[in-house]
């Protein structure tokens, strides 16, 4: 154990001896007040007291009337206690070779405990003031005299700063023993003087003075200290603890900030400027957001261990302006878009973290986010080579996008508004195109067959649709080309599901009101009513099979349906008259004397454009199932009474008009005719 340690500990048992004084103090005071209440009710039992020359006497009980007054007289002392002589002189001479140990790490010669009491004496006799003022001039010498070897010539920077470290430490332990003997005077003349510093205050004011704010000093430890943190910001390892020692002392000393913060803040501000510069044109986008990461960790590091959290915002706000703040254009402009483009998830979220940094930076990075949406949708809707897959393009690009603002963005309401914004901006580029290919993209979805999707996947499709729906401003457009195809699939049999239709159709009226869908409602309520009136006529044929107009249609086998439409809820179709065979004339006269006679005032106009059959082929090589237009059936039944054909000599016979007979049906007979199916005799199935 060495002396300081030694020092140490006889300062603690002072302490422990000074509380125990108290509290016998205390003990005492409390006895005697006991001991004089009991001894209250026994005064009138005493005999009356005399005085003479400061004694005290006291008069006999037997010579006084009984209920007289007893005095007690105290006599003076005989003489008045003195101290020795030159005791202020010897004592101060005592505790000054006491301090002047500690100040120079040498053995105390004296008691710890006798320091203590000398304080205490000199305290209690009235000396208190001048025993402050001698500590005060010895403590400032002492710490005068320290500050020369650091005005000596330059020697190594770590090396200058550990010796500042190593007086500080010194000069804080031997405050912290002085302050131990003078304790006594610390805890009474010092609380009744506001206006006086405490002996620790006292020792922070005359290192501060002295030594600290010595511009010599001060500029050399500085530059010490902001070259070790270049150093460890450059990547090498350095002393924190040293660091932390240092930058303690200035704020202890109460000089952190015009000592040390502002010349910190503008080297780093030149550190970061430079840096920033550099590294955006060595670096790409990712990496130099990575770098600006790991920069702030590392600073945050910083405060966390040695720095004053004081310095805390405005070393962030530095490194954010210079790093961020400044390259906001630079950094949009030279990877975003590459961002975006290659989904880049991590690096996108990082960006937006970092803009959420600084002032405009979210505003910033919005309308670069919305000018890459326009530019790259323009590209998906103005190319009529990539019409066949825009619809499922602006779908894939909006739920990429949507992913990108919800998990990079974090649900940003501005981006989520730039988003819409956008892309009602550049869908409508193309009139009408879009809402064409939409409606045609629902129909396809809708249409039976489609095995791509469940029905809840099928849903949430449609709702997808739905976004891109408000978008277009041509909802007309849409609307049309909706209500054509919802006929076909309504007409032919082949939408995939009803509760899917419905869906749909809710849909729209919820988004564009029952004007829009009213006609779209009133199809499936003919066809609801045309199911009805199919069974009904049915019922009819079975219920009259015997009759001679009825009973041909059972040894024909055909099997007609027939849909009623309201002419102001369907498409508009233009009317043909065609050959029909002479059985489907002869069905078609018995259905509409069937419905008239139901529906007396209505008219029937027959619409052969949108018939469909399914002919029961029977070819050289087995029986086919042919589904074809009623056009189309009426081509083939042509080839029962002969094999060859011209194609005015079709025109002829099914006074079909030119402009639909489409090559295709030619090619579809060729292929049969190709495959060895030759035709021998077509049944027919109808359905108008």
């Amino acid at each position: 154990m060495n002396e300081r340690d030694n020092f140490i500990l006889k300062a603690k048992r002072i302490k422990l001896i000074e509380e125990t004084k108290l509290k016998e103090s205390s003990s005492m005071e409390v006895n005697k007040m006991d001991i004089d209440d009991r001894r209250k009710s026994n005064f009138s039992s005493l005999g009356p007291l005399s005085t003479s020359n400061g004694s005290i006497s006291r008069g006999n009980s037997s010579n006084n009337a009984k209920g007289d007054i007893r005095k007690l007289v105290i006599k003076n002392f005989k003489s008045k206690p003195s101290l020795p002589e030159n005791y202020q002189e010897h004592t101060w001479q005592k505790l000054k070779e006491a301090v002047v140990a500690i100040q120079t790490a040498t053995p105390i010669t004296y008691c710890l405990e006798e320091l203590y009491q000398a304080v205490e004496n000199m305290c209690s006799h009235k000396m208190d003031s001048q025993l402050y003022v001698n500590l005060t001039g010895l403590a400032e010498s002492h710490v005068k005299a320290n500050i020369r070897p650091f005005l000596a010539e330059r020697i190594d920077k770590l090396l200058y700063l550990k010796k500042v470290n190593e007086c500080w430490q010194f000069h804080c332990q031997q405050m912290i023993m002085i302050r131990s003997i003078f304790l006594y005077l610390d805890r009474t003349y010092v609380l009744q003087n506001p206006t006086v510093h405490s002996i620790w205050d006292l020792g922070l004011e005359l290192f501060r003075d002295h030594i600290a704010t010595n511009s010599t000093v001060q500029s050399r430890t500085v530059e010490g200290i902001l070259m070790l943190i270049e150093k460890e910001r450059n990547g090498e390892t350095v002393d924190r603890t040293l660091l932390k020692s240092l930058l303690r002392m200035f704020s202890d000393l109460q000089i952190y900030k015009e000592a040390f913060e502002n010349k910190f803040l503008i080297a780093t501000k030149q550190l970061y400027q430079a840096e920033g510069q550099r590294k955006m044109q060595e670096l790409d986008v990712p990496e130099y957001l990575k770098h600006v990461d790991k920069r702030l960790v590392e600073e945050n590091e910083r405060l966390l261990h040695y720095l004053d959290q004081c310095t805390k915002l405005q070393l962030i706000f530095t490194i954010e302006r210079q790093l961020i703040a400044e390259h906001i254009t630079g950094i949009l402009q030279k990877g975003l878009d590459q961002l975006l483009e290659e989904n880049r998830v991590a690096d996108l979220s990082l960006l937006y973290s970092l803009f959420s940094r600084v002032k405009n930076g979210t505003i910033e990075l919005c309308g670069s986010f919305n000018a890459f949406i326009k530019t790259k949708g323009k590209t998906l809707v103005i190319d009529p080579e990539k019409d066949k897959t825009m619809v499922q393009d602006l779908l894939d690009f909006k739920d990429k996008m949507d992913y990108i603002v919800c998990n990079c963005f974090e649900r940003n309401e501005k981006f989520s508004h730039s988003l819409r914004e956008a892309f009602e901006y550049f869908i409508n580029q193309r009139t009408n195109k879009p809402a064409e290919l939409i409606a045609k993209y629902v129909d396809m979805k809708l249409r039976a067959g489609n095995k791509e999707a469940t029905e809840e996947e099928l849903e949430q499709i449609l709702d997808k649709i739905m976004v891109l729906f408000r978008f277009i401003h041509g909802k007309d457009v849409f609307e049309a080309f909706y209500k054509k195809d919802l006929a076909k699939r309504l007409l032919v049999g082949k939408s995939a599901s009803v509760d899917a239709e419905k869906s749909m159709l809710s849909k729209l009226k919820q988004e564009c009101g029952g004007g829009f869908t009213s006609k779209l409602e009133g199809m499936f309520k003919d066809m609801e009513l045309s199911k009805d009136i199919n069974i009904a006529f049915r019922q009819y044929i079975e219920g009259n099979a015997n009759s001679k107009e009825l009973a041909q249609f059972y040894a024909i086998g055909i099997d007609m349906t027939v849909n009623i439409l309201t002419m102001g809820y369907w498409p508009t179709y233009p009317v043909m008259e065609v050959n029909m065979p002479p059985q489907l004339v002869e069905y078609q006269n018995v259905f509409t004397k069937f419905y008239l006679a139901k529906h007396s005032g209505r008219k029937l106009q027959w619409q052969p454009t949108l018939g469909h059959c399914v002919l029961k082929a029977r070819f050289d090589q087995g029986p086919k199932d042919l589904q074809v237009s009623l056009f189309q059936s009426l081509v083939l039944l042509l080839f029962n009474d002969c094999n060859e054909m011209s194609l005015e000599e079709i025109l002829q016979a099914t006074n079909i008009e030119v402009s639909f007979v489409s090559q295709k049906y030619i090619f579809y007979l060729n292929d049969l005719f190709k495959f060895g199916y030759f035709l021998t005799k077509p049944l027919l199935l109808l359905n108008f």
